[in-house]
């Protein structure tokens, strides 16, 4: 599939915007030298960016999301439970960030910032969304839902946790399953709460 000229000058643009992020950060001083870099039209920057900084920040963790389910789909998942799809997925989505790891740090510093959350809300949903969407999961329920809203709540945890410890593979692993068990508990509990509610309402609907 051909991209659309608005991503491929976003890609253009990443190519000299990402190493200044890694001084300056995802800054507008950044977007507009980076910009100059590339050679992209102030025409050019409207069409690539309508939104400034924050559409590369999209793009820069898209092409990331692509790295991840290219990788996943040269190998064999069938044999996996569902957690440790959903681990492979993690691991792979980070080892497609690895080359940028400090743009990643100046992103998650920037999500944190009041002004920047509900951006940096959106994004890991959409992230742990293609996480699970790669593990095979088809709901269309409440569960879809609790599935990405569980793994969007742990992602920023293991984010931070491959950002600012030295560890080996086993020890990521580790901490990676950790964390989806507890997710994992965390949503067995809560179903059990919600499915009769959610029920009963179905079922008001239904008489409607």
């Amino acid at each position: 599939m051909t991209a659309r000229p608005s991503v491929r000058l976003q890609d253009k643009w990443l190519e000299t915007l990402l190493p200044l992020v890694e001084d300056k950060g995802w800054t507008d001083e950044a977007y507009t030298l980076s910009a100059r870099e590339a050679g992209i039209s102030s025409e050019e920057m409207s069409l690539a960016a309508p939104n400034g900084i924050s559409d590369l920040i999209e793009r820069f963790f898209d092409r990331a999301e692509e790295t991840m389910l290219e990788s996943l789909a040269t190998r064999d998942l069938t044999g996996l439970r569902t957690h440790e799809r959903v681990a492979a997925g993690i691991r792979a989505w980070l080892d497609a960030l690895e080359p940028h790891r400090g743009a990643v740090r100046k992103a998650s510093t920037r999500g944190f910032l009041p002004w920047h959350a509900p951006d940096a809300a959106k994004r890991t949903w959409k992230t742990a969304d293609a996480i699970w969407t790669a593990a095979g999961d088809t709901a269309t329920d409440y569960n879809r839902e609790t599935k990405r809203g569980l793994l969007s709540a742990t992602l920023p945890t293991i984010v931070l946790y491959w950002l600012d410890n030295d560890y080996d593979e086993e020890e990521l692993d580790a901490f990676i399953e950790s964390r989806l068990k507890g997710a994992m508990k965390l949503g067995q509990w809560g179903s059990k709460i919600a499915k009769p509610g959610l029920e009963l309402l179905d079922r008001l609907r239904g008489r409607g």
